[in-house]
């Protein structure tokens, strides 16, 4: 007969270790996620790439360089892109070393390497447009201007250039009532404006601008009238010896700007003449 024993059987228990949570795990996940993530980005830079010209790009790139301020190319100008689309550089690309047209004319053309201005650049217009006003106004000693003719010229520098500003005073119009025929004052102004910014090379831009009508009328003149005093202002300065290719924009204005608090006022009823900035 065998001999009992009080020693209880030994079991053993063997659990299977799982690492990494299986496919229930996260780890798959965040990597996943990088994956797209690192995707969006190629494609989005394949986008930029395929949407922007090679200045366009180079502007992008100083943008976020802020240690270069000036760079030998810019991609500025309005809108996302500077206005330009993928198809606006097919033929000529802008790098800043040469003109961008296929026939340029001088006042147009690139001035060497650099595709944006210079402090030096600044300093040369900002003397361009003191020495413009000084002859206008008299500031330097000496003015092309009579004293009568003076009272129709203002003059201030903006982000856009130098506006010279020819207004009607009362008694003593621009052009003659509700017409485009310039009157004997602005035939004088006319000649002294072309001789003096005829000393410089900026493009110019041309705004018509006129008084608001006292009663609403069915056929307002202010459209027609304002644009057709613009482009009259045109033909004066080309034929007192102005470049007609300088001449880059003619705008007529209505009664949307006004110059004075009241509209109907004659003050009003002027012209500008806007030496652009280069």
């Amino acid at each position: 007969m065998a001999a009992s024993t009080n020693v209880a059987p030994i079991i053993i228990k063997r659990k299977k270790a799982i690492s990494g949570g299986g496919h229930h795990g996260g780890a798959w996940k965040v990597a996943y996620a990088d994956f797209v993530t690192a995707m969006m980005a190629f494609f989005l830079l394949m986008w930029l790439l395929n949407a922007t010209t090679e200045q366009q790009r180079k502007g992008l790139s100083d943008y976020f360089t802020p240690s270069v301020p000036i760079a030998r190319t810019s991609g500025g100008g309005d809108g996302a892109f500077g206005g330009d689309n993928m198809f606006t550089e097919e033929t000529l690309l802008s790098n800043g070393s040469g003109a961008t047209a296929k026939n340029p004319q001088n006042s147009n053309k690139s001035r060497g390497t650099l595709g944006v201005e210079t402090l030096d650049d600044l300093e040369a217009q900002k003397e361009d447009f003191s020495s413009v006003e000084e002859a206008l106004m008299g500031r330097g000693g000496e003015s092309l201007v009579t004293d009568e003719a003076l009272k129709h010229i203002v003059t201030r520098v903006t982000d856009e250039g130098l506006i010279i500003e020819l207004f009607a005073t009362e008694g003593v119009p621009l052009f003659e009532q509700g017409t485009d025929r310039p009157t004997p004052m602005l035939r004088d102004l006319t000649r002294i404006i072309a001789r003096v910014t005829g000393k410089v090379t900026n493009n110019v831009a041309l705004g018509g601008h006129i008084r608001s009508h006292p009663v609403v009328l069915a056929n307002n003149p202010v459209w027609n009238l304002s644009n057709a005093r613009a482009s009259r202002m045109r033909r004066l300065l080309e034929g007192s010896g102005m470049e007609p290719e300088r001449i880059q924009r003619v705008t007529g204005h209505a009664d949307r700007q006004l110059a004075v608090d009241n509209p109907m006022a004659k003050r009003n009823n002027r012209v500008e003449i806007i030496l652009l900035r280069r």
